[in-house]
């Protein structure tokens, strides 16, 4: 039976409540699911207890909290009533949280219990009422709550332009940017995903990555309602502790990841396996006894997941070519390969299975053009832009920095440097701010070092600037391990690191072109500060923080 597309996420959550009213929705890995039936009755008391404290079309409605069933459910009864989802990220500080509230005038939020306290202090004044996400119990609120026999039927019909949330992907400073998602940007997304990966009521999704981004709201949550399929969630963080009981426990057919996950697996299960084993060190370099290797490695992997995957969506980042290689010639897991920008709710491109092409992000998804504006003749490489159904109405009160990203005829300026090839597959070079400029003119890509960076030996993460017409690179070491291990070497682990600093520059610098090559390794004591989707807030370190490690 041919899909029906719905054109609101009211109509999304109604069709699924009555089409897959039996099936399991949501769950804690070790609870009972709720079925879709009982996902609609709740939706309707959230939405009867919102009206109740007086929240209506058009008001804000934060919610923060980690992943659980109960953060569906708000979600989908604050939308579906015209209201607007405000989801906040769950490593926002307390400043950043009341930055956020402050600057989108949020009339309530939903918060969970565990990060309750960040919010202790937070009394904006828009702000009606905070929610306790765990009970859906009322805990504070400013406004004595009136009970509402008809609020049921003060429920607004949605349209497709009507606004459903608003996105903040940092709230640090005094004007936060807000990505504003209507009803027809998230429901085209989800056409979009859909043509790329079908997904049913027989489908299991493991949610891992916050449903606060776009990734995984869009992704995973909103396409897996359509199809009926099962959501569960983690009631502790993602350790390997957690994660692998939870895969065999429930055996998911879909997961979503970023990079930096299966990158961590590579190199601590893959990687280490190798390199404690001369003769496999040496038999690697024989490409077919690699891809020997590879396929019966990514075979135990395939069954630690569960043995039953048949979507591994990796994105929120670019993924280290060396692992892709790993994926792709292991060939046992179904790896897909996505880029996308929250401004674009969030998909772009997108490569499944047998399209996949290493350090490719995919073609276009549906309905969608891409071109790459003022191309280099010689290179084909340029700023990525994008126009559909799926691009954002704008940013939330900054009708200026709009204007910037946004053309007259509805391009949308990613920011991103790029080329596309003959086939029509879309490749990422990096950010159009992160470009240095060689000494001789040459376009140097910081993410293309940092890939070589990360395959050497004890290099956790890393990051590559310029700074005075040299390249640093700040590199994170994996001092726990050097410390369980560095007593053989009978030096001081301060030694250590100063010797694995120069091996890495000689190392990296035989690997890069002359003009990529660099002059400084910066060991960091911190791990680097990251964004949901794991990327490194490369704006906080600033040459005070550089001067810090130089002197």
């Amino acid at each position: 039976m041919e899909k029906i597309f719905p054109k609101t996420l009211q109509q999304l959550i109604n069709q699924s409540v009555e089409q897959y009213k039996d099936c399991p929705a949501f769950s804690f890995v070790e609870g009972e699911p709720i079925t879709y039936q009982q996902l609609g009755k709740s939706i309707e008391q959230i939405q009867k207890l919102l009206s109740n404290i007086g929240i209506s079309v058009n008001d804000k409605v934060a919610i923060l909290s980690q992943n659980m069933p109960n953060w569906g459910i708000a979600y989908f009864a604050i939308v579906s009533m015209g209201a607007v989802a405000v989801p906040l990220l769950p490593d926002f500080s307390p400043s950043e949280i009341n930055n956020v509230l402050v600057h989108a005038e949020a009339k309530a939020i939903f918060v969970s219990e565990r990060l309750r306290n960040k919010i202790n202090e937070t009394t904006p004044t828009a702000l009606k009422a905070k929610i306790n996400l765990d009970s859906f119990d009322i805990y504070d609120n400013t406004n004595e709550i009136s009970e509402n026999e008809n609020a049921a039927d003060l429920n607004y019909t949605v349209q497709p332009d009507d606004l459903a949330a608003i996105i903040y992907t940092s709230g640090t400073t005094g004007k936060p940017k807000g990505v504003m998602l209507t009803h027809k940007n998230l429901c085209s997304q989800l056409e979009q995903t859909y043509t790329c990966q079908a997904v049913a009521e027989k489908d299991i999704f493991l949610s891992i990555l916050p449903l606060s981004h776009t990734y995984e709201n869009s992704c995973g949550l909103i396409l897996g309602v359509f199809g009926g399929a099962s959501t569960y969630y983690l009631e502790k963080p993602a350790t390997a502790s957690v994660l692998m009981p939870a895969l065999q426990k429930i055996r998911p057919t879909l997961i979503l990841i970023v990079p930096l996950i299966i990158e961590k697996i590579f190199r601590e299960k893959i990687v280490k396996k190798i390199k404690s084993n001369l003769i496999i060190r040496m038999l690697i370099r024989v490409a077919f006894v690699r891809k020997l290797i590879y396929r019966k490695a990514c075979k135990q992997l395939y069954e630690a997941f569960g043995g039953r995957l048949i979507f591994f969506g990796i994105g929120g980042a670019k993924l280290d070519p060396v692992v892709e290689r790993f994926l792709f010639e292991g060939k046992k897991i179904p790896y897909a390969i996505g880029y996308g920008i929250t401004e674009c709710s969030p998909l772009v491109t997108a490569a499944v299975t047998n399209c996949v092409k290493i350090e490719s992000a995919g073609y276009p998804v549906k309905n969608l053009e891409l071109k790459i504006n003022d191309p280099n003749p010689v290179t084909g490489e340029g700023e990525v832009w994008m126009r559909g159904n799926n691009i954002m109405k704008g940013y939330y009160k900054d009708e200026k920095l709009t204007a910037e990203v946004l053309t007259e005829d509805g391009w949308f300026r990613s920011g991103d440097l790029g080329f596309v090839d003959k086939t029509g597959r879309l490749y990422i070079r990096g950010r159009l701010k992160n470009m240095i400029l060689g000494a001789s003119g040459e376009n140097i890509y910081p993410e293309e070092i940092e890939s070589v960076i990360n395959n050497f030996k004890h290099v956790v993460e890393s990051m590559v600037i310029e700074r005075k017409g040299k390249l640093l690179a700040m590199v994170r070491f994996n001092y726990e391990e050097l410390e369980k291990n560095y007593a053989k070497f009978k030096e001081n682990l301060s030694a250590i690191i100063d010797k694995l600093s120069q091996e890495l520059k000689i190392y990296v610098n035989t690997r890069v072109s002359r003009a990529s090559r660099i002059a400084i390794v910066i060991a960091l004591d911190d791990e680097f500060e990251k964004t949901a989707s794991q990327k490194i807030k490369r704006y906080l370190y600033t040459d005070n923080v550089i001067n810090k490690y130089l002197k």
